[in-house]
């Protein structure tokens, strides 16, 4: 069988290979493209029966469509999300689709909490000027996370990580999640999302995009949240209306903002852009800001996590290749995540995939 791997780095060659050679069955070749799977790409899969994405890869109806014609039956996506996905699209073609539900969920959650001790201490900027010499420490000036309130929102596996990590610095933390958690109970108090926002001097998200919590942080929820707060996503970039944030950091409503993934990021994030002028003015206007730390979606990116990743994503396709049931095909029933935002949605709705739900799909 040929796969055809898109969106793949040196890296993912790297785990990938490792793991297709463990793999127990034998005959699998592996075919890598570092281009986006688009349909102007469709044709690198000429030969392929399988296709392995990534979180940035296009998977509506019509990417969908033209695959399955040219004689791909099985989609392998090595991510948890799959907001990307046109789901009845691709169960009406017949076509094997599977994820990778979950992968080091603490991995996610430490870079939360490295972006929040970076932004909090300015160790960032600290190095920089120690690198050329300026010791002084004025503008450094960071707080004791001690004693402050965490809010996370979303409390599945990722977001549990985070509430235990906060809690053991002794941070009070809220969580606001559709289900119930008595598992954290000891960790963690379950409040309202208004309340969570209104409290928290720290709101980090893990929720999966979907309708109903596209851009749930938009204007009216940054003005409920706690002046001065700080903003943390490592989640989806479309959770945040990244212009009405902007807004916020100007008036200094909010008080300072750490994001792994942004809504255009597509465009990008996984390249190397350094002697390129990009384009995207809203995210240019993000790095004028100090009190702004940006990172390139790399906060599942550890070894445990790309073996994790490398060994789930060949597991199903043995799930495919010898018939037999696969534990993390992704579900049937559910419409492609709109573009159009949410404004008054919170999350009232139940979440679409384990790595920043806790509920089963029905991120």
């Amino acid at each position: 069988m040929k796969l055809a791997v898109y969106s793949a780095q040196p890296y993912d060659r790297r785990f990938l290979d490792e793991a297709r050679h463990n793999f127990a069955i034998a005959g699998i070749d592996a075919v890598y493209f570092s281009d986006a799977l688009t349909l102007d790409t469709i044709p690198l899969a000429q030969g392929c029966e399988a296709v392995c994405v990534f979180v940035n890869d296009q998977l509506d109806a019509g990417v969908l469509a033209a695959l399955h014609a040219s004689g791909v039956r099985a989609v392998l996506l090595r991510c948890a999300g799959f907001n990307n996905v046109d789901l009845q699209t691709g169960h009406a073609l017949g076509l094997f689709m599977a994820r990778v539900p979950a992968y080091a969920p603490e991995a996610v959650a430490e870079h939360a909490l490295a972006m929040v001790m970076t932004l909090n201490r300015h160790t960032h900027r600290a190095y920089a000027r120690v690198r050329e010499g300026n010791f002084a420490l004025d503008g450094l000036l960071g707080m004791t996370l001690h004693g402050k309130t965490v809010g996370i929102v979303g409390a599945g596996q990722i977001g549990a990580a985070a509430a235990r990590i906060f809690h053991g610095l002794g941070c009070q933390v809220l969580i606001s999640d559709p289900m119930p958690l008595p598992q954290l109970a000891a960790v963690a108090r379950h409040v309202p999302l208004d309340q969570l926002l209104a409290s928290a001097d720290i709101v980090s998200l893990h929720c999966p995009l979907m309708d109903s919590t596209r851009h749930m942080i938009n204007a009216a929820s940054l003005a409920r949240m706690k002046p001065g707060a700080m903003l943390v996503n490592t989640s989806r970039g479309g959770l945040i209306d990244t212009a009405a944030v902007i807004e916020a950091l100007k008036s200094r409503q909010l008080g300072a903002l750490a994001i792994d993934v942004y809504e255009q990021e597509a465009c990008l994030f996984f390249h190397d852009h350094s002697s390129d002028i990009i384009a995207d003015d809203v995210f240019q206007r993000l790095l004028t800001f100090p009190n702004v730390l940006v990172t390139g979606h790399q906060g599942f990116f550890t070894i445990e996590a790309m073996r994790e990743i490398a060994s789930v994503t060949f597991d199903n396709l043995a799930c495919y290749i010898q018939h037999r049931p696969c534990p993390n095909l992704l579900p049937a029933g559910i419409a492609a995540t709109s573009p159009a935002p949410t404004p008054a949605a919170s999350l009232n709705a139940a979440p679409a995939n384990t790595e920043a739900a806790s509920i089963t799909p029905k991120k």
